[in-house]
């Protein structure tokens, strides 16, 4: 039976959502009021969290996958005291540099566990983050001691429902019967050009009942008691995910915007407030004020949580004691990467064979399987082709979460989320791969990693022209420029099996930042220049005989050896060379200005550069004097050495162009 006071805790939520959104003139009411009643009663009486410690390894986890509703993620914070978030803070909603941005932000405000705003993307992220609990449960846990052992919980409408993403990231999970997902949806039928039946009619439980999940409903998204017994049956559901469509009216509590597409996407105003007060039976008028009362309620409620931490502290600090070796193991995962083995000889040695990169890639992952025990990824259906597999160590799936490969299916953007995800949860190295042009399917997700700073690593087979015969739908050509223009993303094109290991180290090293290795399928040679140097993104391979060379000829992976068999056929026409490897831009716009101009002095003009990609971007290496030679138009279907000679990547061709500067 709901009391009085928790009537008032659940208008709470109301109340200083609005007021924020009000004062911000800007902001998305509509969630915030339609679910504050199931926000309190997950946030109070359901998940195991402490306030006082957000980072508790075996907290639920809770996304907002509905990101625009983020009010209703920080007046929760307020109430229940997560990193102190003020009234103060709550008035500078949407604010600059304010702790309460439009969107929630991973790794800005305490207590977000993902960053939401692209609906259907915090489904994704929660997938993950539950196939992480699996993973990490099956190889940690013992009978006596589950010291990982938790759910997820996710809350989105029906925007993140129509988006495909979510559909993607539902069917893995019904088919992984990952039982400890629990699904809150916000069916209150609004879109923001109305009525979802405007676009979206489909019979939504039926589709999740086809992806495999158990799918419960309350009538009434602010019957506390109903929304409590459909979370615990949730829980009680050990085979399947489950889903809860909780009805709800959007607005709810505002006479003059309930159930109104207005009252999704801008402030309420000042007199629909008053009456929204009036109408809960407010206690006061002032703008975010809460009865003592309800902050003395949340108050015992934040107590009573961490009672859950403590017991868990407790079991963890017995399984210390009685599981020494499952305790090692467990630091392995949620300890940093040996760099002894990174920095070893053996780490780094490689044979002179010709190879494809990602032939390369695939036998130092398979070294890195050795001594980091949380590496776990896969391929969106193409791990033999992208070379992703991790060798005899099984696979993740249904009833059996030890496999550190993954079959994602060919689901390559909520397989981007899902690796997100896992990395968010913690004790997790996880990758992704795709074929490089499918990467236009995975930009959105690659973005949110590079916003979060997180170090998620993708791998990209099949990296140009070089495709051959697939032809222009599989030959990536636009899509380095794309990853290049985005902010703290290293997009590394590795030469040969040097720079490949380089691009695996400074993925496996970074802290913040995303990493693409973006690799071939055509033989490559070993470049007797290549070198760790490429770790700082541009380095030279091959330099001139002079001091000052006469020109600079710069390239990265394929077109790395083109550009020094040209330097040679140069020198014999006596004009000496320098060529530089240029595996990573990124990394090397983060060098020092002295660095980079040792690396292209500025007194040297005569620059060429080589990419069997498109040519956008590398103006600011060749200048206004230098020259590109790269795609300008999709490719075609032939063999790739018909391919590079049509497209003029050539030694001739270099040539040439070098020479007319």
């Amino acid at each position: 039976m709901t009391t009085n006071i928790e009537t008032k805790a659940v208008n709470a939520i109301r109340i200083l959502s609005a007021d924020g959104i009000q004062r911000a003139n800007s902001g998305h009411p509509g969630l915030p009021l339609g679910c504050a009643a199931m926000a309190y009663e997950l946030f109070a009486h359901h998940m195991n969290h402490n306030p006082k410690n957000p980072n508790w390894a075996n907290r639920d986890r809770f996304i907002l996958s509905g990101g625009h509703g983020s009010m209703l993620l920080y007046s929760l914070f307020h109430l229940f005291g997560y990193g102190d978030l003020s009234i103060e803070d709550l008035k500078n909603f949407r604010q600059l540099d304010s702790l309460t941005p439009g969107h929630p932000e991973y790794g800005h405000t305490v207590g977000v566990e993902a960053t939401t705003g692209p609906l259907g993307a915090g489904m994704a992220m929660a997938v993950g983050m539950a196939m992480a609990e699996a993973h990490l449960a099956a190889n940690l846990n013992t009978k006596e001691y589950p010291v990982m052992d938790h759910y997820t919980f996710v809350l989105g409408g029906d925007g993140c429902m129509m988006e495909g993403i979510s559909s993607e990231a539902f069917s893995l999970a019904g088919t992984l019967g990952l039982h400890k997902l629990i699904v809150l949806y916000d069916s209150n039928c609004i879109s923001i050009e109305g009525s979802t039946d405007l676009a979206f009619t489909e019979d939504v439980d039926k589709r999740m009942e086809a992806f495999g999940f158990q799918t419960l409903t309350v009538e009434d998204g602010n019957d506390l008691n109903a929304i409590a017994r459909a979370i615990e049956e949730a829980k009680a559901e050990k085979n399947k995910p489950s889903f809860i469509t909780i009805k709800t009216l959007i607005g709810y509590g505002c006479p003059k915007k309930e159930g109104k597409a207005s009252a999704h996407g801008e402030p309420l105003g000042a007199d629909n407030i008053k009456e929204m007060k009036k109408n809960l039976n407010w206690e006061s008028m002032d703008e975010f004020f809460v009865p003592e009362d309800v902050y003395a309620h949340y108050q015992a409620l934040t107590e009573d949580l961490g009672k859950k931490e403590d017991e868990w502290n407790a079991l963890f600090a017995e399984y210390t004691k009685n599981c020494p070796e499952k305790k090692a193991l467990w630091d392995s995962y949620f300890g940093e990467i040996p760099m002894e083995k990174l920095d070893s000889a053996e780490f780094w040695d490689w044979d002179d064979a010709p190879q494809a990169t990602r032939n390369i890639s695939g036998k130092i992952l398979n070294r890195l399987k050795e001594f980091v025990p949380n590496l776990i990824g896969g391929s969106a259906d193409l791990s033999p082709s992208n070379k992703t597999v991790i060798e005899g160590s099984g696979y993740l799936e249904a009833g059996d979460y030890k496999g550190r490969n993954i079959h994602f299916g060919v689901r390559e953007l909520a397989m981007a989320g899902e690796t997100n995800g896992m990395l968010l949860h913690g004790g997790i190295r996880p990758y992704c791969a795709t074929f490089f042009v499918f990467s236009d399917y995975i930009k959105p997700m690659a973005r949110l990693s590079a916003l979060m700073n997180i170090p998620t690593t993708y791998i990209f087979t099949h990296d140009s022209i070089g495709v051959g015969e697939d032809g222009p739908t599989h030959e990536p050509i636009e899509q380095m420029a794309m990853l290049r223009s985005m902010p703290n993303f290293h997009a590394f094109r590795p030469a040969d099996a040097t720079e490949t290991i380089a691009a695996w180290y400074s993925a496996m090293t970074s802290k913040t930042t995303p990493t693409a290795l973006i690799l071939t399928r055509q033989n490559l040679p070993q470049l007797a220049g290549s070198s760790k140097e490429a770790l700082k993104g541009g380095y030279i391979i091959r330099d001139s005989k002079k001091d000052v060379p006469d020109c600079i000829l710069i390239a990265s992976g394929s077109e790395v050896s083109l550009a020094i068999a040209a330097a040679e056929k140069l020198l014999v026409d006596g004009i000496d060379a320098r060529v530089v490897s240029m595996p990573c831009m990124d990394i090397f716009e983060e060098q020092s200005a002295e660095y980079k101009n040792h690396i292209l002095p500025k007194n040297v003009t005569k620059r060429v550069a080589i990419e069997a990609l498109s040519t956008f971007g590398w103006e600011r290496y060749t200048g206004l004097d230098g020259a590109v030679i790269g795609m300008t138009s999709f490719g075609a279907s032939a063999p790739q050495d018909k391919l590079f000679e049509k497209f003029g990547f050539t030694v001739d061709r270099v040539v040439e162009v070098a020479k007319s500067l």
